[in-house]
């Protein structure tokens, strides 16, 4: 008997981890509910925040650059950063603590009318927790895009979208990515209707 080919069991997983996302009312409604606060706050001249750690990081990156360059097709840019200047990140957790790398940078930039965007797959790393603490006290929007149950992040985010059944950091930000790109994607169809059109 051959044994099991680990290439299509891998694309096996990644498939059941995005049925069981879809099988999940709460996590297609979270996702209408990040829509609807990023569409909020670009409509009132608000600032999109994103941060997270590794490839979260990445996440987070490549979130802010699809909105002040382009998604699809040409538009005005808007307004949106990630946390990841290396310069001020090491500045931070060599003055401060690398707890605290994330909050210190929602204090600089975050206001009233913003949206912090939190990518984490365990859904508790310190320095994510302590952006969202900063975040509420600013009175700043926040959606977690989490996994592992969410952890202490999930009960701190007006909108927390959890991936279910994953249990490792690769298939959860499988699906990260695939909600960050939908996010977009239905903002722009809303804010820039003729870039669809046809």
């Amino acid at each position: 008997m051959a044994a099991p080919d680990p290439i299509r069991s891998a694309f096996d997983d990644a498939q059941a981890t995005l049925h069981a996302f879809l099988a999940d009312p709460a996590c297609l409604d979270g996702v209408r509910k990040f829509v609807a606060a990023a569409s909020k706050t670009l409509a009132n001249g608000g600032l999109l925040m994103s941060c997270g750690n590794g490839g979260s990081m990445c996440d987070a990156m490549h979130f802010a650059e699809e909105w002040t360059g382009r998604f699809r097709k040409d538009r005005s840019a808007l307004p949106a950063i990630a946390f990841s200047d290396p310069s001020q990140l090491t500045c931070i957790a060599n003055d401060f603590g690398f707890d605290e790398v994330f909050a210190r940078s929602v204090e600089a930039y975050g206001k009233k009318g913003d949206l912090l965007v939190a990518i984490t797959t365990s859904g508790g790393s310190p320095n994510i927790l302590k952006a969202l603490e900063v975040a509420r006290k600013r009175g700043i929007t926040t959606v977690g895009v989490l996994g592992k149950g969410g952890g202490k992040a999930r009960s701190m985010c007006d909108v927390a979208i959890v991936v279910p059944l994953a249990t490792t950091s690769d298939r959860i930000q499988e699906i990260h990515i695939k909600v960050l790109h939908i996010v977009i994607e239905a903002v722009e169809r809303e804010m820039f209707p003729a870039n669809y059109a046809g």
